[in-house]
């Protein structure tokens, strides 16, 4: 298939996308702990469609909350941006992990993922895909379809340790009890993970992390958001459809996915501009959460750009006399 030729995208988008996953992450912080998800989910959207309205670009949202008639969320096609150039898809999941923040506990984030128009893909009538992600230093080894213990073996080659000396992430879920009893089988060990699919590949991608891969099946739309932030630290990620059962399967056929089809890196995210940011809303491994103070909020957020393949990690302070008085005057 010919590639059409798409401009760069000269400004660094993710210096403003921060701001972003900031608005969502302290909005929805303020309900953690109350065992409400829903609200959760609802103060993040609102925060972020607010603040992405200021932003100068045409985004259209591929990866969304739905479709358009369960909006408020934001919805799959929503226009997002004043217009301007540039021309992008956006990929949004206001809160990952919106279980976790509700009763309080660690790892929730905000994400947003950005890159030029049309290059975000995703099987959309699939729920769930089949994952494996790896960081820059095992990026070419990688092979969905191998034996676990293939794939840990050349992990382990390529990184240079030893198979005791591997820790995979996996969500913490009944339908991963073979994979389990696969990479323990192997020598390797396993870090389950209660919730956050997006939060447990990015972990795994990031350079010197404690964390050497990411198996398991999760989300397809946060395979995408993932795939953004696997672009930005040179890691590797591959999907693989995963219908639920036979008449998801049968119905996804009918529609022409090809539920064998294998999606790596850059099919996923492809183009040459693909930037991320996520911010803590509750504090875990990778991220602080959201701290309150009188008058502000600390956030911790990681910000990345695939074409430069900086990494950031910025921590903010928020004056909210200040910026009620923005949004007053705005």
């Amino acid at each position: 298939m010919t590639q059409r030729t798409r401009q760069p995208i000269e400004r660094n988008v993710a210096m403003e996308l921060v701001r972003v996953t900031e608005a969502a992450a302290m909005s929805a912080a303020r309900h953690m702990g109350l065992g409400d998800k829903e609200m959760v989910d609802q103060a993040a959207v609102d925060a972020m469609r607010h603040t992405l309205d200021g932003v100068s670009m045409d985004g259209i949202v591929v990866i969304g909350e739905g479709e358009k008639d369960e909006a408020p969320m934001l919805y799959i096609g929503e226009q997002i941006g004043d217009g301007s150039d540039p021309k992008v898809d956006i990929a949004v999941d206001p809160i990952d992990g919106t279980t976790l923040l509700s009763k309080g506990m660690p790892g929730a984030i905000a994400t947003i993922a950005l890159s030029a128009r049309g290059t975000m893909h995703v099987p959309a009538d699939i729920f769930y895909m089949d994952k494996i992600a790896v960081g820059p230093g095992a990026a070419g080894v990688i092979d969905i379809e191998a034996p676990v213990e293939t794939n840990l073996a050349n992990i382990g080659k390529a990184l240079g340790r030893k198979m005791g000396e591997i820790t995979v992430a996996v969500l913490d879920r009944p339908r991963h009890e073979d994979l389990l009893k696969q990479i323990r089988g192997a020598g390797a060990r396993v870090k389950l993970v209660p919730d956050g699919d997006i939060a447990t590949v990015i972990q795994a991608a990031l350079p010197d992390s404690p964390i050497q891969a990411a198996m398991g099946i999760g989300g397809s739309p946060e395979g995408v958001l993932a795939a953004a932030a696997v672009r930005c630290t040179g890691g590797a990620i591959q999907c693989k459809p995963w219908p639920r059962n036979d008449e998801e399967r049968q119905a996804a056929i009918e529609r022409g996915t090809d539920v064998d089809h294998i999606y790596d890196t850059m099919e996923l995210v492809g183009g040459e501009d693909v930037f991320f940011s996520a911010t803590g809303a509750s504090t875990g491994e990778m991220l602080r959460g959201v701290r309150f103070f009188a008058g502000g909020a600390s956030t911790q957020s990681l910000v990345m750009r695939s074409r430069s393949g900086t990494i950031r990690w910025i921590d903010s302070f928020h004056n909210f006399d200040r910026l009620d008085k923005i949004r007053y005057e705005s």
